[in-house]
């Protein structure tokens, strides 16, 4: 861990590295020109991009994959417990004295880049490396001049759900320009699949995909469906049961069933894809501690769940299913500056019997307990605040039965795994 805090101190202290996302995709491809473009070597890029369920549906594809015994390297943002995380290739990830020495041969080229551009650096010169059958690629904000729009001839891009998270990054703060810069640079002659989405916002991205010429699947050529409590991926051919205990809520086991519509279309068996299914598990997404230092500590009346969703939809999707737990339910709140926090926590009206506020550790753009504890004021939440996550479970601790949830933030949920 002291190691992972390390290399992100050492990109963060760089001269040449900058902590300001700045969109261009000028620099990076300077520095893979430089480096004999290792882009070029990936075979079977898969991109993912949207706003919320990158991660989970990047992952579910991998576990399918992985399944039907073939290979691949990923890449995702933002590492929860290390920034080993970031970058999976074939069999392992990569150790953190590879990270360091990549880190030096970037800087050796003597390139400005942002730090998220260094990191897409690392994974694509070490994935050029490996022998593996797919490389799975997760976006960063946006995509349009986003570091990982850097392969030409992609085999599939993966439109996740989209949603307003994202705005601060755009000049122009509307859904519609949200829309614009996610998809409408996407390549030609590949395949398409959009994920499930508001009508209005597939609209929008029909609009926009207009003239690509690629093969695009909509998300009408599948659907969720809820039989006797247990629910079903189906599309024309296939019924297939979502036997999982670890995905709790209709957005991910939408995310779910996208994925199996990729792992079908890549010709993965449909039995190996039903004997996959109750394995796959999305760390710090609607994630129960079963066990660990934290859980140890509480009563055995009381639950804890991370979330580190922290956009407006997302808060939609984990309070519908908080609505149907009826246990009394606390939250232990952190976000980041550049989040929405007021449109976030409104979502929760009613279900909260208590919120406390903490900053998150080792963070310095965080929001402060104090400001996240006025907002909750305000939308006439019970709130406390709290200096730190030990205190917050101080307060909340007891032997009435209770959820915990932890909610607002992946940096934070981060900070807790490791904890317990």
């Amino acid at each position: 861990m002291s190691q992972s805090i390390s290399l992100y101190k050492q990109l963060a202290n760089h001269k040449l590295f900058k902590k300001t996302i700045n969109f261009d995709l000028k620099r990076i491809k300077l520095v893979l020109k430089k480096l004999g473009n290792p882009e070029k070597r990936l075979n079977n890029v898969i991109n993912f991009l949207g706003s919320s369920g990158k991660f989970t549906t990047l992952q579910s594809v991998k576990f399918f994959i992985e399944a039907n015994k073939q290979t691949t390297t990923a890449y995702i943002s933002p590492s929860l417990k290390d920034i080993k995380e970031r970058f999976w290739m074939g069999d392992r990830y990569l150790t953190h004295q590879e990270i360091k020495q990549s880190i030096a041969l970037i800087a050796k080229l003597q390139v400005p880049l942002t730090i998220f551009e260094v990191l897409t650096v690392i994974y694509i010169i070490n994935a050029a490396q490996q022998n593996t059958d797919y490389h799975l690629v997760e976006a960063g904000a946006l995509f349009a001049k986003d570091s990982t729009n850097v392969f030409d001839f992609p085999l599939a891009q993966v439109i996740v759900n989209i949603n307003k998270q994202h705005l601060n990054f755009i000049k122009r703060k509307t859904l519609d320009e949200v829309v614009y810069q996610k998809v409408s640079f996407l390549s030609n002659f590949t395949q398409i699949y959009v994920g499930k989405q508001r009508p209005n916002v597939l609209a929008k991205i029909k609009k926009n995909l207009k003239n690509n010429k690629s093969k695009i699947n909509y998300p009408n050529s599948w659907r969720l469906v809820k039989k006797n409590k247990h629910f079903f991926y189906k599309d024309k051919k296939n019924k297939i049961k979502l036997n999982n205990k670890n995905i709790h809520s209709k957005g991910l086991l939408e995310n779910l069933c996208h994925a199996i519509k990729i792992a079908l279309d890549l010709k993965i068996d449909k039995k190996i894809i039903e004997k996959t299914i109750p394995i796959i598990s999305f760390e710090g997404r609607f994630q129960y501690l079963k066990n660990g230092k934290i859980k140890n500590k509480l009563y055995k009346n009381e639950q804890i769940m991370l979330d580190g969703a922290h956009a407006e939809a997302d808060a939609i999707n984990l309070a519908n299913y908080l609505r149907n737990i009826k246990v009394p339910k606390y939250a232990i709140w952190a976000m980041m500056k550049n989040k929405e926090p007021n449109l976030f926590i409104k979502k929760f009206k009613g279900i909260f019997k208590k919120i406390i506020t903490i900053p998150i550790e080792n963070e310095k753009n965080c929001m402060s307990a104090k400001d996240l504890e006025s907002i909750s004021k305000k939308n006439q939440f019970n709130v406390d605040k709290a200096n730190n996550f030990n205190e917050a479970i101080k307060k909340i601790s007891s032997s009435e039965k209770k959820l915990i949830n932890c909610i607002g933030s992946l940096y934070n949920v981060g900070n807790i795994l490791n904890k317990n």
